[in-house]
């Protein structure tokens, strides 16, 4: 099983990296750990949302969901968490246990619009338009995890997280972020394609989006 927490705290990244957590999540069962942290390195990057401003992101794979949470609770006390189903239709590139991934990772907390069914919703986004994010988009990394349960009262209104993988150049240059190869007709063609898609299924608004580093740990 794989959780999703949210953090609030001021600058969490060293805490978060530390060796106490992931001993303190091993004796819960837990196996591996994702850190994410918008630190320094994507001071320049945009971040926006009607939530709750979001310092960090923690993915932990567990047995034990409430083993986890209890953990993070000590690390951050206002934590949002969720249980989630992990998909990965772009794998993020294999880095080194510690190690700073080498992109701006960004994670969008999606909210489902009150007219649309959890089903519809959930089949707009998985099937229609992942593809079309993959297709207007310089991403090498994406990850999508539809919520399976809020763990916590806050994250109640949250149906999916994702989290793209785009280059570090992409907090500057939209061409970079857009993959359009520097042809301004085409960066407006995707724009307009993705924000009509992102549109279709309540993505457009109502999002908290969080630029981040990335690390990951082996527990």
């Amino acid at each position: 099983m794989k959780v999703v927490a949210a953090l609030h705290g001021a600058h969490p990244g060293p805490v978060l990296r530390a060796p106490a957590l992931r001993t303190a999540l091993a004796a819960g069962g837990a196996t591996a750990l994702q850190v994410n942290v918008d630190d320094a390195a994507v001071a320049a990057a945009l971040r926006f949302g009607p939530g709750t401003p979001i310092t960090a992101v923690v993915s932990v794979w567990t047995p034990d969901p409430a083993a986890a949470l209890h953990v993070l609770q000590e690390v951050d006390e206002s934590v949002d968490a969720w249980l989630v189903e992990e998909r990965e239709p772009i794998p993020p590139p294999v880095v080194p246990d510690g190690e700073r991934a080498d992109a701006l990772a960004n994670l969008a907390f999606l909210r489902r619009p009150a007219a649309m069914s959890p089903d519809v919703w959930r089949s707009d986004w998985l099937e229609r338009h992942t593809q079309v994010a993959i297709d207007t988009q310089g991403t090498f990394g994406y990850v999508q995890n539809p919520v399976l349960e809020a763990l916590t009262p806050g994250g109640a209104d949250v149906a999916g997280i994702v989290e793209e993988l785009f280059p570090m150049a992409g907090m500057s240059d939209p061409h970079a972020f857009y993959g359009s190869g520097g042809d301004d007709a085409e960066l407006q063609r995707r724009l307009t394609v993705l924000m009509d898609s992102c549109a279709r299924f309540g993505a457009a608004d109502g999002l908290d989006l969080v630029p981040t580093s990335r690390y990951r740990f082996g527990l």
